[in-house]
């Protein structure tokens, strides 16, 4: 799943223990009458991720919804969801990270010689 808005809040990462770290950071959707202010999730190695995006960016978020059980001591269950984001583009910027390369355009390209063609 993917969502486009604004930056409203970044929060600095939060080391949970030894092998957990998580980074929470709010978005601004204004695609609606209503402004939604939608919170997300940043773990592990993808806490950097926030790095280079200020706030009041336009950004693109391409999260996981998670969701889990939880039973309290009194024996209540509860559940949870969380917004797990996976990756940030900056709005207006390329898509497809480090790794992006454009299409060719084959209808433009000559066809080739007779010579050319290996069989």
């Amino acid at each position: 799943m993917q969502i486009t808005g604004i930056l409203k809040v970044k929060k600095a990462e939060q080391v949970v223990n030894d092998r957990f770290k998580k980074r929470e950071f709010v978005l601004t959707d204004n695609s609606s009458q209503y402004p939604q202010h939608v919170s997300f999730q940043l773990t592990q190695d993808r806490c950097g991720l926030l790095d280079s995006v200020q706030q009041g960016e336009n950004i693109t978020v391409h999260f996981n919804l998670r969701g889990r059980e939880w039973t309290s001591p009194q024996g209540e269950v509860k559940y949870f969801n969380t917004l797990e984001a996976w990756k940030i583009d900056k709005a207006g910027a390329p898509t497809g990270g480090e790794y992006n390369q454009s299409v060719p355009d084959f209808e433009s390209m000559p066809a080739p010689a007779k010579d050319d063609l290996p069989f």
